[in-house]
């Protein structure tokens, strides 16, 4: 998984499985532009992906996760639930705000 943390007046923190990255799915109106300019970050293992998303949990973050084994982290760090998953083109989507 590619993890990049943008800085704005709050943290976006970008998660996405790395064999997705560059490619775009689209669907009727939605589109889902993995570029790397926003999605390529930082190679890191599922649990270090899951440690960061609780640290950043707490940090008035907003979430954008793609693909199964980020969502699936996702969800195992309580950032999303399963019911707020879309998908696009059976890739797996979620945006998490706390």
């Amino acid at each position: 998984m590619l993890v990049k943390i943008h800085e704005s007046y709050r943290k976006i923190v970008a998660v996405c499985d790395a064999e997705l990255i560059g490619k775009k799915f689209i669907e009727g109106n939605i589109q889902l532009d993995l570029t790397s300019e926003f999605y390529g970050g930082k190679k890191m293992k599922e649990t270090e992906v899951i440690e960061i998303l609780k640290g950043l949990n707490e940090d008035d973050s907003t979430f954008n996760i793609v693909g199964k084994k980020s969502v699936a982290a996702a969800i195992k760090a309580g950032i999303i639930d399963k019911s707020g998953v879309m998908k696009i083109k059976g890739i797996p989507h979620a945006l998490g705000l706390l």
